[in-house]
């Protein structure tokens, strides 16, 4: 059997660098507020002139240094992205011509904080269809580029930032198990109204930038990720105690402990790093994986259950041996 497997990975966060002290100069907010109710201490910010693309090939060259591998072994693409560079081409052809890469297909995703997933998801059928061995996985987003920055229910969450991984194609134990889901009745609780063909350009000021209905996207959030797990569990003939390290979407601290409650999984078996990245969207899963393999948590042969939801509403999960 073929299986996609993790072979490596690699993160890039801009330089600056803004604090819930600087917000407190900025909106009506506090340091403690921000901290008590989302767990987030600070968050990166694109420069001027610094785009999505831009992350994503930073964090895309040390995936594929980590993976040993150069760019000529890729065969395949995958940009998970809600901030793409252009409406057209895709991020994902942008970072392929800056990789000097040639005649693989190449495409974006755009689920919004499930998109990494998503593009997982994807890659891992492509790989085990054979139509990729040696697969460029990445979700990468300025996000701060689509927040209204006097809106302090939302500005206070998001960062900018990218993660990306290296899949290739393996006789040894990968990705499991992939699981995505949508339901576009929710849509109003979280998004941004405007669009290319629904009047973006005239009405900018009024829909260019994130809405949030907070309380109704948290409840369901927490509810939909307990699903997420009990299905993941359920396929895989799994028990709770089955699983080594929790990687889940890094929006907000009481959602993280809700689906590690889930698991009845201790904090220390959960990767956690929203404190210092905030929410960077389809982003936050692959550099939180990043994070705990570099510094050596995540070992080879353990057992990964990576999890985000996001605007749509989109859920999801992957299973994976690392």
């Amino acid at each position: 059997m073929i299986y996609s497997r993790i072979v490596g990975t690699g993160t890039y966060l801009p330089e600056k660098v803004l604090t819930n002290h600087d917000l407190e100069a900025m909106v009506d907010t506090t340091d403690q507020w921000i901290r008590e109710r989302t767990g987030i201490s600070k968050r990166h910010i694109a420069a001027d002139g610094e785009t999505t693309c831009d992350l994503a090939e930073k964090a895309s060259r040390r995936a594929i240094e980590a993976a040993g591998k150069s760019v000529s072994d890729i065969d395949l693409i995958v940009v998970a992205t809600t901030t793409p560079d252009q409406v057209f081409p895709s991020t994902a052809c942008l970072l392929q011509s800056r990789l000097d890469i040639h005649g693989p297909a190449a495409f974006d995703v755009q689920a919004v904080c499930t998109g990494f997933i998503y593009a997982m998801g994807v890659t891992d059928s492509l790989i085990k269809s054979g139509s990729a061995r040696c697969a460029l996985v990445v979700g990468a987003e300025t996000f701060s580029r689509i927040l209204n920055w006097q809106d302090r229910t939302t500005c206070v969450l998001f960062g900018d930032g990218a993660g990306a991984v290296v899949l290739e194609a393996s006789e040894e134990p990968g990705i499991r198990s992939t699981h995505m889901h949508a339901d576009g009745a929710y849509a109003g609780l979280l998004q941004v109204s405007g669009g290319v063909s629904n009047g973006y350009d005239e009405l900018r000021e009024a829909t260019a930038f994130v809405e949030m209905r907070g309380a109704e996207v948290f409840k369901m959030a927490v509810n939909t990720l307990g699903r997420i797990v009990d299905e993941t569990l359920a396929y895989n003939d799994l028990e709770k105690s089955d699983i080594d390290w929790l990687i889940p979407h890094q929006a907000n601290i009481r959602i993280i402990h809700a689906t590690a409650r889930k698991l009845r999984m201790s904090m220390d078996q959960v990767v956690v790093t929203v404190g210092e990245h905030g929410n960077t969207s389809s982003a936050s899963v692959p550099m939180a994986l990043d994070t705990a393999v570099r510094d050596g948590r995540i070992k080879r042969g353990e057992t990964l259950l990576m999890e985000a939801f996001g605007g749509g509403f989109t859920w999801g999960s992957v299973l994976a041996t690392y």
